[in-house]
This record gives structure tokens, sequence and C-alpha cells, in this order.
């Protein structure tokens, strides 16, 4: 019986996780962006790449996308996913912690680079000021999705020009939103509609402002008791659904108001910001993420007019290069006013100066609206393409700073961005022991956060403790998210023994250097914990053994000073056993036991043993 799956619809499925699961990865080996394999695979297998050639080439027909329109439509999700993403990540304390960059330096950088850039577009290029004003502030963006990588791969995050980089980006990603808003705006029917730019502004913004009164009051009202009831069905399915419901639910609520589907996203991402789900939606997401952005900038790869740089090589080439010139330019001197060095600004300057995957959203929503020229768009969009290809070479330019300024920026580490509070201490599990942990940890006025699986705990501790969160810490990404990258410590505290030897290995995996101290049911189990990479793990049987005899010496008259020092000893004895290279694991846990019967003897006496 012959197949009746429409084997041609398929194709360009086939073709994209063909440079998914190929070409990006070769790209990664060779430590370039994977956003710049996706543009490059879809200039290559689009129109201008393989379509061409199979002109003459009938074979090599099928390896070709024939109509990118499609490929771009599922691919805009992508964008909907990344400003989910952008709103999940953001926290009221981080824009407290950045505001004199976010402000300081992004909000110039946002308003000179469009002013400029509108200026350059109406007068040297003859396009309208509505026109003029959409590719102003599409240009002076900056490309969140290569720049932010590119720093993480070469460990520029933490410095100063990272973090100066990061701020601006942050700014750029709050603005983005209202310049969507904005290029609806501007469109000639708003302006038409109801008889005046007024009427039609006010007829636009009243649905939209309804829209998202209630996004917002139903997130409020919704958000986090759906999560509740997916989170206890304990279901990675279920919980993924609901992700995905929350993200195009209010990305189509948005869409039907009016407004950006995008917008509607970015407003669901900072309601699930400040709740205990914040981190296991953030790794359900990602890859849908990943993969919906893949898709599309191979889209754009695949609809850049290749013909027209061909063409006119020196226009195409020229307006990247001075829209990276001129945008350095405004950059470095607002990095110097912000009292960064002058190579930590240079390289700031040089990552922000090329454009952005939003200048793609705006432009081609300008050219649908009528508001920017079709072909004049299509040029800029090769232009903005050209530039985001040189950012992993500007990155590298950047980074040859002195290694003395290397080095002082080194003491600043704790000040990354990324991280919620750098150099913190990471529990996993807040059952009674991790409960112990944290108090003591806040005694000391040592900075934490807390991880839990079980969500009627997390919902009933985060009453009176903000920093615990509801995820599975054995996956690797989920670690990730918490930041184990700078975490000063992790602290292992779960009662399951498999799940706490899978969250040692990965922890140990991901940070040979990080200081792990992990709960044991018993003795067997601490010496596989140490196997497994533990810095320390404290057998429960020990411990109690320990605690038994302390509280028995001192009822029966031992002075406390002795107590302590044999317990102290003894404690040092049981590690060392425990964590030893030599002899079996079964030898050193019977050695264990019959010395637990010992822990009574007075202190200086010896042992029968």
């Amino acid at each position: 019986m012959a197949s009746t799956l429409p084997i041609n619809e398929f194709k360009g499925a086939l073709l994209f996780l063909t440079t998914a699961g190929v070409i990006v990865p070769l790209f990664r080996r060779i430590r370039i962006s994977p956003v710049i394999g996706f543009l490059l695979a879809g200039v290559a297998i689009g129109p201008w790449g393989v379509g061409a050639l199979a002109e003459r080439l009938p074979w090599l027909a099928p390896l070709r996308i024939e109509r990118p329109e499609q490929v771009a439509t599922l691919g805009e999700l992508g964008v909907v996913f990344l400003l989910f993403m952008i709103g999940l990540e953001l926290s009221f304390e981080r824009l407290k912690r950045m505001r004199a960059l976010v402000l300081g330096l992004g909000g110039p950088q946002i308003v000179l680079c469009a002013f400029a850039l509108c200026l350059i577009a109406v007068a040297g290029f003859g396009q309208t000021w509505s026109s003029g004003l959409v590719i102003g502030c599409a240009l002076s963006l900056s490309s969140t999705a290569v720049v932010i990588p590119t720093l993480v791969e070469r460990r520029r995050l933490g410095t100063a020009a990272g973090r100066a980089a990061f701020a601006v980006l942050l700014a750029q990603d709050l603005m983005v939103a209202p310049m969507l808003f904005m290029v609806s705006m501007l469109s000639p029917d708003t302006a038409a509609s109801g008889g005046g730019l007024g009427q039609g502004l006010l007829f636009a913004i009243l649905p939209a402002a309804a829209a998202v009164a209630a996004i917002v009051g139903a997130g409020r009202l919704l958000l986090r008791p759906l999560f509740h009831q997916v989170a206890h069905a304990h279901s990675t399915e279920f919980f993924m659904a609901a992700c995905l419901l929350v993200v195009m639910g209010t990305a189509i609520v948005a869409a039907m108001a009016g407004l950006s589907m995008a917008l509607g996203a970015f407003i669901a991402g900072l309601l699930l910001a400040e709740t205990e789900f914040r981190r296991e939606i953030e790794v359900t997401i990602e890859p849908f993420k990943g993969l919906l952005l893949g898709l599309f900038f191979i889209s754009i790869g695949a609809g850049l007019n290749i013909g027209a740089v061909i063409a006119a090589p020196a226009r195409a080439i020229g307006l990247a290069a001075g829209l990276i010139i001129l945008k350095v330019a405004i950059v470095l001197p607002l990095a110097l006013v912000a009292k960064q060095r002058f190579a930590m600004a240079r390289e700031a300057a040089l990552l922000l100066g090329p454009g952005g995957e939003f200048a793609f959203v705006m432009i081609g929503g300008g050219v649908a609206a009528g508001i920017v020229d079709g072909e004049f768009g299509a040029t800029l969009m090769v232009a903005v393409t050209l530039s985001m290809v040189a950012i992993p070479a500007l990155a590298a330019v950047g980074a040859r700073a002195p290694r003395r300024v290397a080095r002082d920026d080194a003491d600043l580490a704790d000040l990354a961005p990324p991280s919620d509070d750098a150099g913190r201490v990471i529990i996993i599990g807040h059952g009674r022991v991790g409960k112990l942990v944290g108090d003591l940890l806040d005694w000391h006025k040592k900075p934490f956060i807390a991880v839990d699986g079980d969500a009627a705990l997390v919902r009933r501790d985060r009453a009176t403790r903000a920093n615990v969160y509801w995820g599975d810490a054995t996956k690797v990404e989920f670690l990730r998210k918490c930041d184990i990258a700078h975490a000063s410590a992790l602290v292992v505290t779960l009662d399951a023994p498999r799940a706490c030897e899978q969250v040692v290995e990965l922890a140990r995996r991901e940070r040979p250097d990080l200081t792990i101290v992990a709960r044991a049911r018993d003795a067997h189990h601490a010496t596989h914990l140490y196997e497994l990479g533990a810095t320390d793990a404290i057998p429960e049987t020990v411990e109690a053994s320990l605690q038994l005899s302390e509280a028995v010496l001192v009822d029966i008259g031992v002075p406390m000073g002795f107590v302590i020092a044999s317990i102290h000893e003894k404690r040092d004895e049981f590690r060392k056993m425990l964590s030893g290279g030599d002899g079996a694991r079964d030898r050193r846990a019977i050695k264990l036991s019959t010395r637990v019967k010992d822990m009574n003897r007075k202190p200086g006496e010896k042992s029968p043993t």
C-alpha cells in the first residue's frame, strides 16, 4: 500500500533538521556562533544557493527551500519564544542592580543611534520620516541571539565589557515591544482608520491596553495555580504542554488585539519570572526557543536577495560597514562617559555595532505595512545579516585587551549581570535538612537559592522564603539555569540516593572546582558519592551515631571540650576512611560499622581494635 503522507510538505522540516543536526554542530566545533551557521545554511539551501544551481543540476532540487515565506511564518515563533525567555529572565532585583548601565548607557545608545540612523535614512536615502523612524529604531538594536552566546563561549560575560554589553542589550530588549507597537501605529491603515491619525491611534490603543490588562490580570490569577496543578501530576509531558499553552495562548491573545505575538509572550514571561517555576520553565522552553530561532534565521538566510549583493556588492557591504562604524562611534564615547576603561569600552562597542535579529522583524513589518520601501528594506536586511556574520570576528578583535585590565575585571566577576547573585550556595532539596542548611547560611549572611521537586513544599516555603524554586536538579540544563557556573558551593540534601548521585555526578562534570557537600544514606552510599566527585559526603547513620555519642558523653559528666574534640576527631577519621582510594568499598564500609561501636570511649583512650 502506497504511503499517503505528503512527502513534499516534510521536505522543509527535513532540511532544517539536517541543518540543526549536522551543520550547526560543525560550526560549534570551530567555535562559530550557531546563529551564523543557521544564517549561512539558509543562504545555501535558499533560492540563491542550491536553488540557483538546481536549474542546471536538477538532482539538487530536493535540497532547496522553494518557498522561504512558509518557513518564515513558522520561524517567527522563534522570536515569540525569545521574547518569552527575555521576560522570564528579567527581575526587578536585576534591573535595580544594573540600572546605572541600563539607563545610563543603554538608554542613550538607543536614542542617539536611532536618531542618527533616522536622519541618514531621510537625508541620505530619500526615505520618509515614518520610514526613517522605523529604520533608525530597527538598526539601533543589536543581536542578543549572537552577542550573548559569543560572550559565553569566550568567557567574557563576567568582564566589564560583557556587563556593559549585557546592560545595553537588556535596555534594547525592553524597548523591542514598544518599538513593535510603534510600527503598527505608523501604518497608513492605522492613520486612516476613524478619519484621522489621533482617532486611529485611539482605536488601536484601547483594545491593546485592554488586552495587556487582561493578560496581566488573568496571568496573576491563573498562572501560579495552573503550574501547581501540573507540577503535582509529576508529568514532564503535561508540564511541557502547560508551558507551550502559556506562551502561545498569550501570544495569540495579543495578536487578536492588534499587538505583536512577541509582546504577549514577553508579558507572560514577566508574570512567571517571580514564581517558583521560573527555572524549570526555562529548561523546558529552551529547546523550543533554540530550534524555532534556528528556523527563523534559516528563513532569513533563505529569503535574502543575494543577487542584490552580487549585483552591487559595494552598496551592501558599505551599508553593513557604515552601520557598524556609526554605532561604534556612538557607543564608544558613551561607554567612556559611563566610566568604562577604553579597552572595555572598545570591546562593548564592537559587539553592539552590528545589527540584530529584531531589525528583520521591524523592517519586515514596516515593509508589510507600507511604511518602508520594499527594495530598500531588502537591501537593509542583507546589510544587517552581513554585519551579524561579522560579530565573532569583532568579538575576537575587541577581546584583545591588556592582561592587567583582564586581571582587574576578575575582581569584579561577582557582579556579572546574568547571575542573580554570583557566588551563592545552591541547596538541592528543601526538606528538613535543606531548611536547616538554609537557616545557617542566613545566619552567616551567605546568599543561596534552594531547589526542590515537591510542588506543595515549595509553595508552602515560598510564603516565608522567596529564593526557593521548583525544578528537577537531575537535569544539567536546570543546574546551568541555577547559575552553577558561578556558585560557591552545592549542597545536596535529597533523600533519594539515586537522585543524589545524579546531581553530584552532573555538578562535578559541569564544575570540576566546585565544592559539593552531599547527604548520604549510609557508609556504602557515602563512599560512592566520593567516587562520583563529592567534596564531602555525610552519612546519616554516622552523624546519628556522633550526635548520640555526644549526648551520652555530656550527660555522664565528660567535659564539653573533650567531647567536642573527640567528636571532631572521629568525624575526620570517618571522612578519611570513606574518601580514601585504597581497599574495596565494602571493606571500608564494614570497617566503619565496627568502629561506630567504639564511639563512647573516653578522650585519649586507645581503641580496643
